[in-house]
């Protein structure tokens, strides 16, 4: 079930470079354009290095107890439809019965492979974690989502969710017009694509040993269910 639209997008631009983000406030703010270039092709021998970091690093604030033994990593997209489907079918199964009980620990990092809007909504969340409202604003945008590039995750609705989260909007404005977490949107781009993914969601389960499974697309809540009781009882 991996996300048809976002399955071809990113093979096609596997090799596209964020640089720069924009955000737009028509009243008060110059507008800024997004910048995207090819990346310079990397001469080496083998695959990518692979570790622990490429999965914790570059991404969300844990959601759960840190020291939950299971740790479920998404790579996600604001406008990606079968990433929605696994928020409003499934996440909350999974918050309820694993990461509430203090058995799973949840990482969400960005794949923005469908558009500048989900880029600008990937910065709008990484803003609000600067106030510790990261998951709120992840939650907002997914309650919000209405398709792909047709304008839902625009400046203006950005702007409006954060404020029906709560946050001090002076400060969020400021790291949204400065660009401020560019860098681990890029890195997180460059973890997926080290990873091989070319869709989302795309799901990592990494057990209590360190060892790794992986899920393509919406899986439905028994996948996880089934995964998470086989390591619990191991």
């Amino acid at each position: 079930m991996i996300h048809g639209p976002s399955l071809g997008i990113g093979a096609g631009i596997t090799a596209i470079v964020l640089i720069s983000t924009f955000f737009v406030f028509d009243a008060f703010l110059e507008q800024k354009e997004l910048v995207m270039e090819s990346a310079p092709t990397i001469q080496e021998s083998s695959p990518p290095k692979i570790t622990m970091a490429t999965f914790l690093e570059n991404g969300s604030p844990l959601l759960g107890n840190q020291n939950a033994p299971i740790t479920l990593v998404e790579f996600g997209d604001y406008q990606c439809h079968f990433c929605n489907v696994f928020f409003h079918n499934t996440e909350e199964s999974i918050l309820k019965n694993y990461v509430e009980t203090g058995k799973v620990k949840m990482i969400f990092k960005d794949y923005t492979i469908i558009g500048p809007d989900s880029v600008n909504a990937s910065h709008g969340a990484h803003c609000a974690n600067d106030q510790g409202l990261f998951w709120e604003y992840h939650d907002i945008l997914y309650n919000n989502w209405n398709g792909e590039n047709n304008g839902w995750a625009s400046s203006d609705n950005l702007f409006r969710f954060a404020q029906d989260v709560g946050l001090d909007m002076e400060k969020w404005t400021d790291c949204m017009t400065n660009s401020e977490h560019s860098e681990i949107i890029l890195a997180s781009n460059n973890d997926a694509r080290d990873l091989g993914l070319t869709g989302t969601p795309s799901f990592f389960v990494i057990a209590p040993d360190n060892k790794i499974t992986r899920l393509h697309g919406a899986q439905p809540y028994s996948q996880f269910e089934n995964i998470f009781n086989s390591l619990l009882e191991n």
